[in-house]
């Protein structure tokens, strides 16, 4: 497992490395000492696994992830106590505090080591169900799995991302979310929105041409006349 440490100090990073020497499954290509340079690290080396510090001078953990397009396996190593910590352990996300204890450690990597070698991602130019991304809005942050998320709405310079009771706000164009991902997986309606076609429950024709679709949790979504017929296709294969 590709591995990248990421902390401003080069004490903790060292004691780190010393640690995870323990784990004959974990590969340490690079350490690196702030964002900018782990951005050029993860854009090269394209890790499995990054240990991340979240407060670094200049630029935090958080806003690396937020420059991420293919997001590794990310652990914390942190000095936030346990309850701040609370606010943004989500989904695969883990954390360790610091100092880091053996034990909890090797809980977290014990739990690495059992993952399914056939499950691995493949990197790929499009992003699908199983990937992830890293939203941040305001002091709430998400690493939200790309299938939990029923749509993607834009509002002026930013775009709502609907999953679960959440509709988080990312600062981001529609167009550019659209170019990351699967067409088959997440289909452009209109101008304004993006659905996860597996989330469609059911489908009405509209006015003028056009398609009104029925989410799951019973959300409603045009599709515009010159879309429908292009999602009729999308939807046969």
């Amino acid at each position: 497992m590709k591995t990248i440490i990421v902390d401003d100090e080069r004490l903790a990073r060292k004691e780190l490395i010393s640690m995870l020497g323990h784990y004959d499954f974990v590969e340490i290509v690079d350490e690196c000492a702030n964002v900018d340079e782990a951005l050029i690290s993860i854009r090269e080396n394209s890790p499995d696994l990054v240990f991340l510090d979240i407060q670094m001078p200049e630029k935090t953990g958080f806003e690396l992830l937020e420059e991420l397009e293919n997001m590794p396996q990310v652990i914390f190593v942190t000095a936030y106590d346990e309850y701040a910590i609370k606010a943004f352990e989500v989904n695969a996300l883990d954390y360790i505090l610091k100092p880091v204890d053996p034990k909890r450690l090797e809980k977290i990597m014990l739990k690495l080591e059992e993952m399914d070698s056939s499950e691995k991602k493949i990197p790929t130019s499009k992003l699908g169900y199983q990937d992830q991304i890293f939203i941040k809005d305001g002091d709430n942050c998400w690493f939200v799995k790309l299938g939990d998320i029923r749509l993607f709405e834009s509002v002026g310079n930013y775009v709502k991302v609907y999953f679960n009771d959440n509709k988080p706000m990312l600062l981001r164009s529609l167009n550019k979310i659209e170019e990351r991902l699967d067409e088959k997986e997440f289909f452009r309606v209109n101008r304004k929105h993006i659905v996860n076609m597996t989330w469609i429950e059911k489908v009405d024709n509209w006015f003028s041409g056009g398609l009104k679709l029925t989410l799951r949790n019973g959300e409603e979504v045009e599709v515009s006349r010159r879309q429908a017929q292009k999602f009729r296709e999308n939807r046969s294969l």
